[in-house]
């Protein structure tokens, strides 16, 4: 049986639209849809009696079942035939989501973004899962279509040349191939600084159009088989100097999705291991963002 695709649900409007979203993902998966909810509460000690801890536990699970039975709604109405499962949970959410993850498929969460007006940063629970999670994990903006696809709708990678990372390029090449989707793919380089140059090595601190060349060839060449296993996925490729964060999310603008990479790190003790281009991209990136971890 295919690995389900894990929605975390709360109360906001984002929360829906990644609960829609999912549902549209595990229909082009063939795979179940499970959507979660955890809530974490404390007791004022004046009421810190049996009696009272499980009225209090009751109306909060009464809920969470309600805020599920409304993302199943959507969930459904995305993709009617779909299998989906609800699931509330006690306790921390980030620690529920990142249980509720293991041996998924992909993990789906809500997300605001940061709006050049509002300033609303990602979630701090999306934030915290987003370093953490063994899985890939899709943040989704309110407004978020989740049948995108198309000619018009790219599925946009951001390569990282220094790291190219199979399980990076292959979710992007599979989200493209699902949704029959171009793949756009950029990269960005830099001229080595001077200072770290040994004696007759100074030619290759120099830019220009040969050195962008070069670049764009091993891009070209990092693609090659993966363009033979996916003959169905358009490919376009760009490697631009300087840095990666601004061409990204230009690319990724009226894009599908944009997928990412994270290193993952042996340990949490080591907390959010998401590196600037990440970082940018959750936070900035209109369009959801697929951030897959890699070793």
């Amino acid at each position: 049986m295919p690995r389900a695709v894990v929605a975390g649900v709360d109360e906001s409007p984002e929360s829906l639209a990644a609960a829609e979203w999912a549902a549209a993902e595990a229909l082009r998966r063939d795979a179940p849809l499970r959507l979660v909810h955890a809530w974490n509460w404390t007791l004022h000690p004046a009421f810190d009696v049996p009696a009272a801890a499980m009225v209090a536990s009751a109306a909060q699970r009464t809920r969470a079942m309600r805020l599920l039975e409304q993302a199943k709604g959507r969930a459904r109405a995305a993709a009617p035939t779909l299998s989906v499962a609800v699931e509330a949970k006690e306790g921390p959410a980030s620690t529920a989501l990142l249980r509720a993850a293991e041996g998924a498929e992909i993990l789906v969460l809500g997300s605001r973004g940061l709006g050049a007006v509002s300033g609303v940063l990602v979630g701090s629970v999306a934030q915290s899962v987003a370093g953490r999670t063994p899985v890939p994990l899709v943040l989704v903006r309110e407004g978020a279509t989740p049948h995108d696809a198309g000619t018009h709708r790219d599925v946009v990678l951001g390569l990282d040349l220094g790291d190219p990372c199979d399980e990076v390029i292959q979710f992007a090449f599979t989200e493209a191939d699902l949704r029959g989707a171009r793949l756009k793919v950029v990269s960005a380089w830099k001229s080595p600084a001077l200072y770290t140059l040994g004696p007759g090595e100074v030619a290759l601190a120099q830019g220009g159009p040969q050195r962008a060349s070069e670049w764009q060839g091993f891009q070209d060449a990092v693609l090659h088989s993966w363009r033979d296993a996916y003959p169905n996925v358009a490919v376009t490729g760009t490697a631009i100097e300087g840095s990666a964060a601004t061409p990204l999310l230009r690319a990724a603008s009226g894009a599908c999705l944009l997928v990412v990479g994270r290193r993952a790190r042996e340990g949490h003790h080591l907390g959010p291991s998401n590196g600037p281009v990440t970082h940018e991209a959750m936070h900035h990136a209109r369009c959801p963002v697929a951030v897959i971890p890699h070793k």
